[in-house]
């Protein structure tokens, strides 16, 4: 007699976050894509479905759909990501729903990013690539950009990618100093405000993750702080920055020049921000190579294994 397979666990899947990790989910679950679904009616009617059967749910990190935590019996949020802003911990926590994220494997990717912007920004490379294109070469020598040797890289928020960005500029002989909520045990000095990071700092770059706590904390007293000669690098989350007052810095020369992979209401850029030539402008792309989005999206589905077959998450928060 041929056995049956098993009958596959219902996974509800949020939003569209990397089509390669949802087509493997597809394989190995019964998956529901609520962002398909054209209506709030519809939507609402899935979740009704699922009610008395679906305990998981695989969404972004960044955002979700507030409609998961209607899931009467939902056990497992299992993010692609590591910023985990789109979760509301207040009713995971009360509910003893579990959370796991992507850290670690795209700690490479960032920091490479980063340093992209540094090398972008303070060589001016966006700029000589148009003025070599539009033959103004032929016309006028480029201007000359600032050497890295001996610069001071001011990181806000040391942490894991943090650190990785630091032997990066260490190879470039740049120096480093940092600010966290607390010192570390690193060989960088250390400042007790992002104000007097800044102030002693070359390049300032914010890792800092988003949420109430960091919202705008990188103010035009920041920038005041860090001088016409500084360059302002966001790898972290737009929700840090005051953009109005970087906009307001970069437009009269308060500060050299900025780098942003991040913004506040991602994916719209603002016009004025779009508009000025001494800012160097990535669509959030980090984490975004192939490798590392692949091992961003395994993990995903290794938390949701290990989940189903009552094991430890490999990535619990």
């Amino acid at each position: 007699m041929t056995k049956k397979a098993p009958k596959r666990q219902p996974l509800l899947i949020a939003n569209n976050f990397h089509p390669e990790t949802i087509a493997l989910l597809d394989q190995e679950y019964d998956t529901h894509k609520l962002w398909l679904l054209e209506s709030p009616q519809q939507q609402r009617d899935l979740i009704a479905k699922l009610a008395d059967t679906c305990v998981a749910v695989a969404t972004a990190s960044w955002t979700t759909d507030p409609l998961i935590y209607e899931l009467p019996k939902l056990k497992l949020i299992s993010c692609f990501g590591v910023g985990v802003d789109g979760i509301d911990f207040g009713i995971t926590k009360a509910r003893g729903i579990e959370v796991s994220n992507t850290p670690t494997v795209l700690n490479d990717a960032v920091a490479d990013l980063a340093m992209g912007l540094v090398l972008a920004t303070s060589r001016n490379l966006i700029n000589a690539d148009a003025h070599a294109r539009k033959g103004d070469w032929e016309l006028a020598p480029f201007p000359f950009g600032r050497s890295l040797t001996g610069k001071t890289l001011g990181i806000i928020g040391l942490g894991a990618i943090g650190e990785e960005i630091a032997l990066r500029a260490l190879a470039f002989r740049m120096k480093i100093a940092y600010h966290n909520r607390s010192r570390k045990d690193l060989p960088f000095p250390y400042f007790d405000s992002i104000a007097k990071l800044a102030k002693a700092s070359d390049i300032l770059l914010c890792m800092l993750p988003g949420g109430s706590a960091t919202e705008k904390i990188i103010d035009k007293n920041i920038f005041e702080a860090l001088g016409p000669d500084g360059i302002f690098i966001n790898v972290g989350r737009g929700s840090c920055v005051d953009e109005n007052a970087l906009i307001a810095a970069l437009s009269s020369g308060q500060i050299a020049a900025a780098g942003l992979d991040v913004y506040a209401k991602e994916p719209h850029v603002p016009d004025a921000l779009a508009q000025l030539p001494n800012a160097v402008l990535f669509p959030h792309i980090g984490s975004a190579t192939v490798e590392t989005r692949r091992a961003m999206g395994q993990l995903v589905v290794d938390n949701l294994g290990a989940f189903f077959d009552h094991e430890d998450l490999l990535t619990p928060i």
